[in-house]
């Protein structure tokens, strides 16, 4: 129970010191960028190596439901042919805790190379990404809450927080209604009108 207790103090620590510290022009100047683009004809995609890559397509899901088509981009195989769902003046959204990741700078040179404007989610905007990307949007931890402090918990706590504070300004400008949002999601309760949106 001491560990747990332990992940429980730290998780709430780390989580509640960066909903303190989160950068809200970053946030909106990342939200223009995409509206910029899907204005133009553009499209808004996403990518991650390792854990990233599942809070990808949970980001790309929440986006596309809110009024923002998205479309996962695969960490590794973008280097492989998948660049070629890209479309120079896309928006592609790379996520990193360090910012380091090897198989990432690759995925983020050749996005460059096709034309395309990156948005950073990292722990440090001094990192490799940060620096690279046109945005950075920092979701940054001490900690992550683990006996071995290794693998992702905090950090991946900080990543979906930032990403569903981008989906929240995304879905203020592109008016969604209760009845546009079912249209996107038909399926289960939420698919259905509440009594007070009939």
């Amino acid at each position: 129970m001491n560990v747990l207790n332990n992940f429980i103090e730290i998780s709430t620590k780390e989580f509640n010191n960066y909903v303190n510290s989160i950068d809200k022009s970053s946030l909106e100047k990342a939200a223009e960028l995409i509206l910029s683009a899907k204005n133009n004809g553009n499209r808004l995609h996403i990518t991650g190596i390792g854990k990233p890559a599942h809070v990808s397509n949970y980001a790309a899901s929440l986006f596309s439901s809110t009024g923002t088509p998205t479309y996962y981009l695969h960490g590794t195989e973008a280097v492989h042919g998948s660049c070629g769902q890209l479309v120079e003046g896309d928006v592609v959204i790379c996520i990193s805790n360090s910012g380091e990741t090897a198989e990432l700078k690759a995925t983020a040179l050749a996005i460059k190379n096709n034309g395309c404007k990156i948005i950073a989610v990292t722990r440090d905007s001094n990192s490799w990404l940060g620096k690279y990307s046109d945005i950075c949007l920092v979701a940054g931890v001490n900690h992550e809450g683990g006996v071995l402090n290794r693998a992702p918990r905090a950090s991946i706590l900080a990543e979906i927080l930032i990403l569903q504070c981008l989906s929240v300004l995304l879905q203020e400008k592109s008016d969604i209604t209760p009845e546009s949002y079912i249209k996107r999601h038909p399926g289960g309760s939420l698919g259905k009108l509440r009594e007070n949106e009939k």
